[in-house]
């Protein structure tokens, strides 16, 4: 599991639960960024904490954020009940940025939201609810789709990465386009699948999420 420099474990309060966190702040921040994992992951996503290091060094602070409980995710191991829970996941993304306008090291900065696979239309449903503080999303191999009426009400840009031969899901990122109304780009990885497991294929997510963020977060 790659590392995260100087990061340490934070609890997040949602209604009655608690959801760990992992918080890294560089010594020179240009905004935040909250990771959505997909589903039946976690915060322990090797994928996720390679780009939130990688963000790290682009001078980016990273919240890598659990979305459901520990009981919650014993459940889901076996019944699948809360993994595409979107409302669900989507409150706690939100949850997770009213936190860190709390936070004296944070408040100051602009949020970006990363989310991958289902985790996508819980940054985007976030993004909706909090369009003050949402300055930008991204999305790798995400279902945009699932986020449903919050769509329309996206403001901050949104950039969907998806492999190009992952073909169901760039389909249903197309569509999600079509239904925003904020500044959305579709971006094809040759090559890539799903996970994005190719050689190089997660480095190309690395860079283009970076980009983003420093455009419309900064």
């Amino acid at each position: 599991m790659p590392a995260l420099s100087g990061a340490h474990a934070v609890q997040i309060p949602e209604g009655a639960v608690r959801l760990g966190a992992d918080l890294a702040v560089p010594a020179t921040c240009s905004g935040l960024v909250i990771f959505a994992h997909g589903s039946g992951s976690s915060r322990f996503s090797s994928r996720n904490r390679q780009v939130a290091a990688a963000l790290q060094r682009a001078g980016f602070a990273t919240l890598l954020l659990d979305l459901l409980t520990g009981a919650e995710e014993s459940v889901d191991q076996y019944t699948r009940q809360f993994r595409f829970d979107i409302p669900r996941l989507g409150r706690r993304v939100v949850a997770a940025a009213d936190w860190a306008r709390r936070q004296p090291s944070l408040r100051n900065l602009n949020i970006g939201y990363f989310g991958a696979s289902t985790g996508a239309a819980a940054a985007l449903i976030a993004a909706a609810e909090r369009p003050d503080v949402s300055a930008a999303v991204v999305s790798r191999g995400g279902r945009p789709d699932l986020a449903g009426d919050a769509l329309a009400r996206v403001h901050a840009p949104t950039l969907l990465i998806v492999g190009s031969r992952d073909e169901p899901v760039i389909e249903l990122n197309e569509e999600a386009k079509r239904q925003m109304h904020a500044l959305v780009r579709v971006e094809i990885v040759p090559g890539a699948t799903h996970l994005f497991e190719e050689p190089g294929a997660l480095e190309v997510v690395e860079q283009l999420a970076a980009d983003w963020f420093r455009q419309y977060i900064v």
